[in-house]
């Protein structure tokens, strides 16, 4: 397995990373995803992409750097997805290894994601990889 972050405009964000992203986000356009990487890259959005051996994209990350008077400093991953194919393969444990590589580089206190209620095979993952429920998240839909 190969792991890249991808830098901004580089067309392996939508020809190989989106259709893994779907999987997750089953709401982006490729138009969408574009405008959301513009704006979001200046808020240090990135992208990491996970490749097989036969250099098919089998996962997907997008994530930042994060400031915050709670924590000083985390690494938040705003997704995390390997492509239903590819699940318990090692892929998405993968990824979090490289992500908490980037975090511990950038002196990071914490890595840190949220995940639906629903989804409950990707719970027992996150505890796999020693992962704590450590607060709630809420919501108020503005749309």
């Amino acid at each position: 397995m190969k792991i890249i972050d991808l830098e901004p405009g580089d067309a392996r964000l939508t020809a190989d990373l989106l259709p893994v992203l779907l999987e997750l986000r089953p709401h982006l356009t490729e138009e969408l995803f574009l405008s959301v990487l513009a704006e979001g890259q200046g808020q240090g959005l990135c992208f990491t992409a996970a490749y097989d051996t036969d250099g098919v994209c089998v996962g997907a990350a997008g994530w930042r750097l994060v400031a915050t008077t709670s924590m000083v400093r985390k690494l938040y991953v705003d997704d995390l997805v390997t492509s239903a194919a590819s699940r318990s393969t090692g892929v998405g444990h993968a990824l979090l290894e490289h992500l908490e590589q980037h975090a511990r580089a950038a002196r990071c206190t914490a890595l840190t994601l949220d995940s639906g209620t629903q989804r409950t095979d990707a719970h027992r993952f996150y505890f796999r990889e020693r992962m704590a429920v450590t607060a709630f998240s809420f919501e108020k839909p503005l749309l």
